[in-house]
């Protein structure tokens, strides 16, 4: 598994080809929007059953990057679970899963707009957090050394045989996006206008997948 390395606001900080930020110097793993439920969301409001495996899916990659990375800390940036009554989707087996993963270390759940946090999981649950030169939060603002998530962000990036489209960190001078880490969450392509006018004119996106790839950002023509 190929890792991307960036300097960031006097860090280095990984793009993991999972969609997870390590932050090494400071042992900080962090994710965001893992969705936790969308299957059962979708059931609920439109009456068509997805495979309901998410939760499963999703917990399987956050063990790996815990059991690859050892975190000190780990930083969950919103949108945690697709709602609040999605929490009940959440069986016990999946929290017998979870539960060693939050074992001896510190485990924070940021606020985002979907919920506020799972609030009988544990953890420390904060509208935004700051760690040294970087602070976390769910939706991007002015901010410097800002890593955020919310957006979904995914990138279509052309090669010599084909097109390939994948989730994908955002990267500039002054935020991080992170992609979204949960199973069945979609995404906004870097081509839209609303990223276009978000990320600087030479930000980057580093994509997903089996290895984690840097590449110009795709962006809005008239952005």
């Amino acid at each position: 598994m190929s890792s991307h390395d960036f300097p960031f606001h006097g860090t280095t900080l990984t793009a993991r080809p999972s969609g997870a930020l390590w932050w090494a110097e400071a042992r900080i793993l962090t994710v965001s929007d893992l969705h936790f439920g969308k299957s059962d969301r979708h059931a609920r409001r439109s009456g068509i059953m997805l495979p309901p495996y998410e939760i499963a899916e999703t917990l399987a990659r956050l063990e790996a990057d815990i059991a690859a990375t050892n975190p000190a800390s780990v930083i969950c940036l919103g949108d945690s679970f697709d709602d609040l009554a999605a929490r009940d989707a959440f069986t016990p087996d999946h929290l017998a899963r979870l539960t060693p993963l939050m074992a001896g270390r510190t485990w924070i759940w940021i606020e985002g707009n979907h919920d506020p946090g799972p609030l009988d999981l544990g953890g420390q649950h904060k509208a935004e957090y700051r760690a040294g030169p970087l602070s976390f939060r769910h939706i991007a603002t002015a901010d410097k050394g800002e890593i955020s998530g919310h957006y979904h962000p995914k990138a279509a990036i052309r090669t010599r045989a084909r097109t390939v489209t994948r989730a994908c960190f955002l990267v500039d001078a002054h935020r991080v996006i992170l992609p979204a880490y949960g199973t069945y969450t979609g995404g906004l392509r870097t081509d839209d206008l609303t990223l276009s006018r978000l990320m600087a004119p030479d930000a980057q996106a580093i994509l997903t997948g089996p290895s984690a790839r840097a590449f110009p950002m795709p962006r809005y023509l008239d952005a």
